[in-house]
């Protein structure tokens, strides 16, 4: 017998005082009760319990004994418990790192449906537009938009097509545009996680143009992209949803329509489970069949 089983077999009999009520709850034999004490007071080198025809009393050694252990047996217990809800599909703690636009707009009602089906799920949500190490900075999941990463140590899940488009406000002289080489790198504002510059590729189906953007302004928040370009100052090139409002009031339109960058994944990264523990598992399936909607949704 283990020694958490044997201190939990003696508690319980320092508790109810009878060897076969014992036996019962722990589902165990009267005799193999009366070993497992035993062995503990072999192993103690004291008696810790006085046993008679009609009952058995904790002796003062024994009191003592379980006055010390009964508070380290609750921690214990908590802690497998803990560690046993961690392996369920519908308990646990869930540490997210999101992007801040998505961890506003659309997390919000997709946390919603899910804490109604789990309501023992917890959730501790971090949002930051630039990578994560997820891993470091101990991540169950992280949602991004992205290319495919270059970090081979994690795990992704491609969840749907995020597209792009390039856009600029309506009066500016950036509206009229037929050809990317009217840009300049000055005119690029640029999406950068270490707010650098940036290669922009676009293609019109048949040839393909680059351009280097981020000379003259970059930043690492979308948000902050779309106002500068519904101010005039340049172009920028963002998510279709994440300038759909903009769209819907004018502030921002979409320019060089013709001519289309590479899209983006909306994906879940994952440290490098053997197997996704099932809390994980449970989250994911719904946000990959909850999140696409709400996209569009917004679109």
């Amino acid at each position: 017998m283990n020694d958490y089983k044997a201190l939990r077999t003696f508690l319980l009999a320092a508790e109810k005082r009878n060897f076969a009520q014992v036996a019962r709850e722990l589902d165990m034999t009267p005799a193999a009760v009366t070993r497992a004490i035993a062995a503990l007071e072999e192993d103690l080198g004291v008696q810790l319990f006085v046993r008679t025809t009609r009952q058995v009393s904790l002796t003062t050694d024994g009191a003592i004994y379980a006055a010390q252990v009964q508070p380290a047996m609750e921690v214990l217990e908590n802690a497998r418990k803990e560690v046993m809800n961690m392996h369920k599909a519908d308990h646990g703690r869930l540490r997210i790192s999101a992007p801040t636009w998505f961890g506003q707009q659309i997390l919000p009602p997709i946390l919603s449906g899910f804490t109604e089906l789990y309501p023992k799920i917890s959730f501790e949500i971090s949002l930051a537009d630039g990578l994560v190490n997820i891993i470091d900075d101990d991540y169950d999941l992280a949602i991004r938009i992205s290319a495919a990463p270059s970090d081979k140590f994690t795990i992704w899940r491609k969840i749907s097509i995020v597209h792009r488009i390039l856009v600029a406000a309506p009066g500016s002289r950036f509206a009229d545009m037929k050809h990317p080489n009217e840009l300049t790198p000055d005119d690029c504002l640029a999406y950068s996680g270490e707010s650098k510059r940036e290669t922009w590729t676009l293609s019109d189906g048949s040839g393909s143009a680059t351009i280097s953007a981020g000379r003259a302004f970059s930043a690492n928040s979308g948000g902050v992209l779309a106002d500068m370009a519904a101010h005039g100052t340049g172009v920028a090139m963002l998510p279709k949803f994440h300038v759909a409002e903009h769209l819907r009031t004018g502030r921002l339109i979409h320019v060089l329509n013709g001519w289309s960058p590479p899209d983006l994944w909306l994906t879940l990264y994952y440290p490098p489970y053997q197997a996704l523990p099932p809390r994980i598992a449970s989250f994911s399936k719904f946000f990959e069949q909850q999140a696409p909607a709400f996209m569009t949704a917004i679109e």
